[in-house]
């Protein structure tokens, strides 16, 4: 210890009191543990060390050696001296080191050694609801927790920057591609689809191990099975980034409700909802983001399937014989839906997806389901529709669901392992969801074509190569936290049984955004007006197919291509095309341009947009079926998911007209799935909920309300939107369908 610092001992740590300045020794630190100790270079070297160790790890690079380390302290104790500072705290010493560390060359190293974080001003942003980013997630509501998950968010966004190789870090930050939940890029997969037999099999273990939680055996009665339900889709966001949801619900629920009457079955239903709608509770404080597939029957593959519930795979009882109760059980849950809460107002989670076969438009016994699903679009516009009748989806002998925001996952029946998860044999059952999402900026490609069709095809390859790299490594880093047990409730095996998530049969998916904008920078028109921008549309998605069958043929990965419901990736792509190339982007970008530029450099929530996917221009003003006629022929292509939006301009669209355009689209049209949008106002006055965007109750004039609509594949409080899609929503066009 310097013969010129004074100490005294408190709780056995040695603190420093006071330094007496002579010039030659640098000054006391504060460390970030909150105690101060003298300056020691040696430090500097000895985690210099230890922390660039990582850079072989994450880039195949070496480390620093001593030498190099020593040089390096040596600089920065020199830097230190002439700053003639009276304290020097860990983060001011690591900006130095890394200042050092870059002039001698050694950036990957600095990469590893950098400090992570933000700054204070941001924090006392977020802590006071004013974000510091443009708002990615419209279910997120100022609260706590939500200030917490940002300020995580923040810090986990910047450090997966730095993790991942730095020309797919580059690609994201300048908007070729975008990395969707990049926050949870290293210890998450995507999305998921479960099969609650494996859960009416073998209880709840809601932390997946059953060590934290209590465990419980298989359900035995309707109410506990109804919660494990409820329960398995809240645990399952604490281990995954997007939404969560059940296939086949109402079949896989009848074993528990075979003897209801209709009164029970109601209460059933309704404890389903609001259980799914109060659990505010999940990734920073939000409603879970769950969905449930809605069969008016029994499907043919599931027919002569065993029964699997009460903690047994019944030899006495098929899923066939409960199409009785199915029914019921669908007629129950609309008509629970259709109430809505104790205000009045939807029951916005779990999504309804209303599935479209053949004989449930065929036999009138089905009538009364698709009837109540049309009922409910005309009130809330709540309803998803699940179309299976197309051949592409897999028909009457395959397993196919939608999830999110509109992603789509199926078995087509072919694999030999097919027939075992129908039958639950060993445990065997199906584990639909994706493993990671990667987003094209087409509207890019296109600019870096310099307008030449054989250009645009060279960067689409390209592009998308980046973003299949991305998928590879995504996968790669969850299988190894799958592996090591850090998601627990996804790998969990209980008594023995199958992991409940096949880690390996999680899709890779490759998004996209702006298709419009693509076709309008080469040929001049946007999609809807003219069949050349409608030809070249199909070209670009069966060439963006074609590559996509080469990675699953060269890796043995499952890849798709999906239209990306681009909440924030459609306005942070126009907004980078603005900075990166304006003399293109200012004459495509859609929404209020000027705006837009005013605000480009003070702040990233800026009210422009590129389309979604392959969808029409939002606010063309095109009769309904001719809209249609151009989105449906994309469908079949984009097997990895798609939606097709009605937007409702009527307060009160007619039940009757929503059924005979649902009848339509299910069997004359290629869509796969779609929704009726209708705007809606709440007063949080007098209760009164009602249809179009109102500034004030039309009841009791309170100004005090909500507007409510559907942003890309989910309804939320229009008020907690980005700049962009509330944009978008002022530039919809909406439809009459009477």
């Amino acid at each position: 210890m310097p013969t010129n610092v004074r100490v005294k001992p408190v709780s056995g740590v040695l603190v420093m009191t006071e330094v007496i300045m002579n010039g030659k020794l640098p000054p006391p630190v504060r460390r970030s543990d909150g105690v101060i100790v003298p300056f020691n270079k040696d430090l500097i070297v000895k985690s210099l060390l230890k922390e660039t160790q990582l850079v072989k790890e994450l880039y195949n690079e070496r480390p620093l050696t001593e030498e190099e380390a020593r040089m390096i302290a040596d600089e920065v104790q020199d830097e230190i001296l002439g700053m003639r500072l009276k304290m020097l705290s860990g983060p001011l010493i690591r900006e130095i080191v890394n200042v050092k560390l870059l002039e001698h060359g050694f950036a990957k190293q600095r990469n590893v050694y950098t400090r992570v974080g933000m700054p204070l001003y941001e924090v006392y942003k977020i802590d006071n609801s004013d974000g510091y980013e443009s708002r990615e997630n419209a279910n997120l509501q100022p609260n706590p927790e939500t200030f917490h998950k940002k300020k995580a968010d923040f810090l986990s966004k910047e450090s997966y920057l730095l993790m991942i190789p730095s020309h797919i870090a580059d690609a994201h930050l300048r908007g070729d591609i975008h990395l969707h939940d990049l926050e949870y890029w290293g210890t998450r997969p995507f999305c998921q689809d479960w099969d609650l037999r494996y859960f009416f099999h073998y209880g709840l273990m809601p932390d997946g191990t059953g060590t934290h939680t209590s465990v419980a055996g298989p359900a035995k009665h309707a109410e506990v099975a109804i919660l494990h339900a409820a329960k398995v889709l809240g645990a399952a966001q604490t281990n995954f980034a997007g939404g969560q949801g059940f296939f086949n619900f109402t079949v896989f629920m009848a074993p528990y409700l075979k003897d209801f009457d209709s009164k029970k079955l109601h209460q059933t239903a309704q404890m389903f909802l609001y259980e799914m709608t109060q659990l505010y509770v999940a990734r920073g404080g939000q409603p879970v983001f769950s969905s449930i597939q809605i069969e008016s029957g029994v499907p043919k593959v599931w027919q002569d399937a065993p029964v699997v519930s009460h903690g047994k795979k019944w030899t006495d009882l098929r899923y066939g014989d409960l199409e009785d109760t199915v029914h019921a059980f669908a007629v129950a849950l609309l008509e629970e839906y259709l109430k809505g809460d104790a205000m009045g107002k939807m029951f916005n989670f779990p999504k309804p997806e209303v599935v479209q076969r053949a004989r449930y438009w065929d036999d009138k016994a089905f009538e009364d389901v698709m009837l109540k699903a049309a009922e409910l679009s005309a009130k809330f516009g709540s309803t998803y529709y699940d179309n299976m009748i197309p051949a592409y989806r897999g028909g009457e002998d395959g397993v196919s669901c939608f999830q999110c925001c509109a992603y789509s996952f199926s078995e087509d029946g072919k694999s030999e392992n097919f027939q075992k998860k129908v039958m639950f044999e060993d445990g065997a059952h199906f584990s639909m969801g994706g493993m990671q999402v990667v987003t094209v900026n087409l509207p890019r490609v296109a600019y870096k074509s310099g307008g030449d069709e054989s250009r645009l095809m060279e960067v689409l390859k390209s592009t998308m190569d980046m973003a299949k790299e991305a998928l590879m490594l995504k996968k790669t880093t969850i299988r190894r936290q799958f592996e090591r047990g850090l998601i627990p409730f996804a790998s969990q095996r209980p008594r023995g049984a199958p992991p409940a998530v096949d880690i390996d049969n999680l899709s890779l998916t490759i998004g996209f955004v702006g298709m419009n904008e693509l076709v309008q920078h080469m040929t001049g028109y946007e999609i809807h007006e003219d069949p050349s921008a409608q030809k070249l549309a199909l070209k670009v998605l069966i060439e963006m197919d074609k590559i996509r069958k080469s990675y699953s043929e060269e890796t043995g990965e499952k890849f798709s291509i999906a239209r990306t419901p681009a909440e924030s990736a459609a306005q942070r792509f126009a907004v980078a095309d603005l900075i990166h190339y304006p003399k293109f982007a200012r004459e495509l970008v859609k929404g209020d341009l000027e705006k837009g530029l005013s605000l480009l450099n003070d702040t990233k929530d800026i009210p422009v947009y590129y389309s979604n996917g392959a969808h029409v221009n939002v606010a063309a003003q095109l009769p309904l079926d001719q809209r249609l006629s151009i989105e449906q022929r994309f469908f079949p292509i984009l097997k990895g998911g798609d939606i097709f939006h009605v937007w409702l301009g009527e307060a009160n669209p007619d039940p009757e007209a929503l059924m005979k355009l649902n009848m339509r689209l299910a069997k004359q049209s290629w869509v796969g799935y779609w929704s009726h949008t209708k705007d809606i106002t709440v007063c949080r006055d007098c209760g009164y909920v009602g249809g179009g965007l109102g500034s004030n109750c039309p009841v009791c004039g309170s100004r005090s309300v909500k507007n409510y609509s559907r942003i890309t594949g989910y309804y939320q409080d229009v008020s907690s939107w980005n700049a962009a899609k509330r944009q978008e929503l002022k530039d919809r066009y909406r439809v009459r369908l009477s």
